[in-house]
């Protein structure tokens, strides 16, 4: 059983971090928007997923899915952190407001205070992995913890997102370090899915060409 501390609960982070303590996984999901978290811990689900509020419900009451606008929680202990954040389309065409994503990582580097490994599942342009890595390395609270930077890019679609993230045709990690990518490997070996290795850069380009 891992320790996995998801950023953001919408679409791509509440999926991933469910389907994640459905597979048997100890998940803290984090946002900063109080209202969203204050309706996730009485049961109630913001966004419309088939079979989701009830996945949900089943690992809260499992004990391994739960919910905090606070990084320090949802950091602490944390082996492994997804950025899920949202990326809403930029001032400039084709483009992708990395604001959010900005963010996350400056508070993650905050309260990160151990070695731990984020992977960034947000929708992200080429050259996201070098931004992220840049932003902690810059904002560590504790300049002494070392981190790695994977690329885990989703192809989650509306509807059918279980069902993607529990059968994905594959899945691809990106990294210039090989030891974090394949430990994040191991978080998917349950669902005997091909996983393509590559540079964090080629990551990035296989999720923009998917969209394109």
């Amino acid at each position: 059983m891992a320790k996995i501390c998801v950023i953001g609960t919408g679409y791509v982070g509440l999926v991933t971090g469910t389907c994640f303590a459905d597979m048997g996984n100890d998940v803290t999901c984090v946002d900063i928007v109080e209202e969203k978290i204050a309706r996730l811990k009485r049961g109630e689900v913001p966004i419309y997923e088939p079979g989701l509020a009830e996945m949900i419900a089943r690992n809260v009451r499992a004990g391994r899915l739960h919910f905090t606008t606070s990084y320090r929680e949802g950091l602490a202990g944390s082996e492994f952190i997804f950025i899920a954040v949202n990326t809403p389309t930029g001032s400039t065409q084709g483009s992708a407001d990395m604001r959010y994503v900005e963010m996350a990582a400056r508070m993650i580097a905050e309260e990160l205070d151990h070695y731990a490994i984020i992977i960034n599942k947000s929708t992200v342009p080429v050259g996201s992995g070098d931004v992220v890595t840049r932003i902690i390395r810059t904002h560590l609270a504790r300049p002494d913890v070392s981190f790695a930077v994977v690329s885990n890019p989703e192809f989650l679609r509306e509807g059918a997102a279980i069902q993607d993230f529990l059968n994905p045709d594959r899945i691809v990690l990106g990294s210039s370090d090989m030891e974090a990518a394949h430990r994040v490997a191991a978080l998917y070996l349950p669902l005997r899915a091909p996983i393509i290795m590559t540079d964090i850069y080629t990551a990035e380009m296989i999720k923009y060409a998917s969209n394109a």
